[in-house]
């Protein structure tokens, strides 16, 4: 992700890529999918994965490129966002951040090539650098071993039915075979690039409404104290999803909005967080916001069942404001949900 000019957000917008545009080497900022690590070592458990909330293993919904100019232990910097999306729940949201400096042991000192590799034949990587296996299903940490075949890999006994339901079922006897085998599981969201956009800053104010001409109901008088404080609601809810609507309606499609340091736009003057709703990070540094997930992202994730299912309006994630050094560790970030039900 390049520079952020001083004031200026830049824009996400989700676009379709070849496979190998969305492989960890080219650093991609991406939506869905199975995770492009970033750091191939210490990568987040299955506990620390699991929903908060009930407990299962989450989706990958998307990552983001975001180095820190000036900063080598932060030459290679990602986020990376995870939401449940196992009925009824679909509540739970976890991020997490990873940073490398320009000479590790994953990655080329020099920049990636811009031309497609060589193919080699196997559509999923499943075994990282670092010796760690890979969940076939969701791509995250997999501890756990298949023990008809002890080559496939998982997070979960959930994912593991998953993906015995899927096929592994008849492949676990053609062990030779294994490795090509993989399902693009339907627990996966669609993968997307994320291509990103400085946005105009010629962002038009919105304009105050004239004050409403007083209605006289014939149900009684409310106190006039009552009726100010409802008004200025009102007009504060009015005008903060006014601005939200004007901002997005310059470029609709934007799934993500990025800005280290600045203000996140909120689509509702309701369960705004306040300072001390944002956790500090272990280290002891302030979080401060990064960017911010659209609804419109909820077009791209095809997420609709039937009961409930994944939904937001605004999803701000929040990171340490000194982006203190993890090693070769992955950092639990903060993620604040705004619903869209808060919306007026």
């Amino acid at each position: 992700m390049a520079a952020v000019r001083a004031g200026a957000a830049e824009l996400g917008f989700a676009e379709t890529a070849p496979a190998w545009r969305l492989r960890s080497e080219q650093f991609p900022s991406k939506v869905g999918g199975r995770p492009a690590w970033l750091g191939e070592a210490g990568l987040p458990g299955p506990a620390e994965l699991a929903c908060a909330l009930c407990g299962r293993p989450p989706a990958f919904v998307l990552q983001l490129y975001a180095p820190l100019p000036g900063r080598a232990d932060a030459f290679h910097r990602g986020l990376f966002l995870f939401c449940c999306r196992s009925p009824p729940c679909c509540g739970g949201l976890r991020v997490f951040r990873n940073q490398l400096p320009r000479k590790n042991d994953f990655y080329s000192h020099e920049p990636p090539s811009d031309d497609p590799p060589p193919e080699t034949g196997e559509p999923v990587c499943l075994k990282l650098k670092s010796g760690a296996h890979l969940c076939r299903v969701c791509g995250c940490l997999g501890p756990k071993t298949c023990s008809g075949c002890h080559r496939a890999h998982y997070c979960s006994k959930e994912h593991q039915t998953l993906d015995w339901r899927a096929g592994h079922k008849q492949a676990c006897r053609q062990s030779d075979n294994l490795d090509n085998v993989v399902p693009d599981h339907n627990f996966l969201f669609p993968e997307f690039e994320i291509v990103i956009e400085t946005e105009d800053e010629s962002t038009p104010e919105v304009s105050e409404k004239e004050d409403e001409p007083e209605i006289i109901g014939s149900m009684g008088e409310a106190p006039e104290e009552e009726l100010d404080s409802m008004a200025k609601h009102e007009s504060r809810e009015d005008k903060i999803f006014q601005e939200f609507k004007a901002k997005v309606a310059l470029e609709p499609e934007q799934i993500l909005r990025y800005g280290r340091g600045l203000a996140p736009i909120w689509i509702s003057g309701e369960n705004i967080p306040q300072e001390k709703d944002i956790p500090d990070c272990p280290c002891g540094a302030k979080r401060i916001f990064e960017f911010q997930v659209m609804p419109q992202l909820l077009n791209y994730l095809k997420a609709d069942r039937l009961g409930r299912s994944v939904d937001w309006g605004v999803l701000a994630v929040f990171t340490c404001a000194e982006s203190c050094s993890l090693g070769t560790g992955y950092a639990e970030e903060f993620v604040w949900k705004q619903d869209v039900t808060d919306a007026p």
